[in-house]
């Protein structure tokens, strides 16, 4: 015969603890602080002629964007400004962040400064950058002697 035993009171709410300790620690700022760090969202291809970096930039005008590029790395910075929809109003959640952010990334190659373009639609901004000509690959042949 089996005999169930009974788990003492303290271990249960300890369990119970626990469990509220991570369901607390699953919804608390943590995911919106690691967005928050890697604002705006980018992606970046590079081919042998060049590469091109697309960044998310919802909500923000052309006019509120820099861009430096020199050699192999690039900085993006601007500010996303508040909405200006809520002045008399509190908010009940709050979830988009406003105020001023930067993004510096190491690019794969020296680039031609001269020949960055970018543009913004539908909330996308798109950096097309030409690899420098010195820093190409060059052919080399070999002779025979």
């Amino acid at each position: 015969m089996y005999r169930r035993m009974r788990v003492p009171r303290i271990f249960r709410e300890m369990d119970h603890l626990q469990q509220d300790m991570n369901r607390l620690m699953d919804s608390s700022l943590w995911p919106r602080t690691i967005q928050a760090r890697s604002f705006p969202a980018i992606n970046v291809w590079a081919s042998n002629e060049g590469q091109v970096i697309t960044a998310e930039m919802p909500g923000i005008n052309a006019e509120d964007i820099d861009i430096e590029v020199t050699a192999d790395t690039l900085i993006l910075s601007g500010e996303r400004k508040p909405d200006e929809s809520g002045k008399d109003l509190q908010y009940h959640r709050q979830e988009r962040r406003f105020g001023k952010f930067s993004r510096t990334v190491q690019l794969p190659f020296m680039v031609d400064t001269n020949q960055v373009d970018a543009s913004l639609n539908n909330g996308i901004l798109e950096i097309s950058l030409v690899r420098a000509e010195a820093d190409k690959p060059k052919k080399i042949t070999t002779k025979t002697g």
